[in-house]
């Protein structure tokens, strides 16, 4: 099978919403990056399937419940589809190290980025990952996918001519 797609896989807390600590917790506490609405929707015209890799260890943890991770993803969702992005898939590991052991889902391991160039037929040579942690682009990386690492809360303008 011949990989003809491309991709930008995205951390969330930090690179599409506000990074405010520890875990967002609450659908009133999930502030999304509007700075990152233009970038993104350049980054899609130009043909490339957005998709989110997230750690929610607060879900181990019992900080929040699941239902509100899909609220938040839901919202996140709707508010950039109006702004004329569509978000491929939001991928998620609810594991927590020190609440129920290693798994092989959570960043920096690479399962989930495999399994979404898997699912979308993608070619990991020309796709990116960007995130504010360097687990983002180890888990990028370790699928074939080039990382680049922002700040958090940066716009992805900033790196845009690193990808078109």
């Amino acid at each position: 099978m011949k990989y003809q797609r491309k991709a930008i896989f995205l951390d969330r807390d930090g690179v599409l919403n506000e990074e405010i600590g520890d875990y967002v917790c609450r659908l009133e506490d999930f502030n999304i990056l509007e700075h990152n609405f233009a970038p993104l929707l350049e980054l899609q015209r130009s043909g490339y399937l957005l998709i989110i890799i997230t750690n929610q260890g607060g879900l181990a943890k019992g900080w929040y419940a699941e239902e509100v991770l899909h609220q938040m993803h839901a919202h996140l969702r709707v508010t950039y589809l109006r702004h004329g992005i569509k978000l491929t898939e939001i991928y998620y590991c609810h594991h927590h190290p020190e609440f129920n052991g290693n798994c092989l889902c959570r960043k920096p391991g690479s399962i989930l980025v495999e399994k979404a160039l898997a699912r979308f037929n993608i070619n990991a040579s020309k796709s990116y990952f960007i995130g504010d942690r360097q687990r983002d682009i180890t888990a990028g990386e370790a699928a074939g996918v080039k990382g680049i690492l922002i700040n958090s809360n940066q716009s992805i303008a900033d790196v845009l001519h690193r990808i078109i």
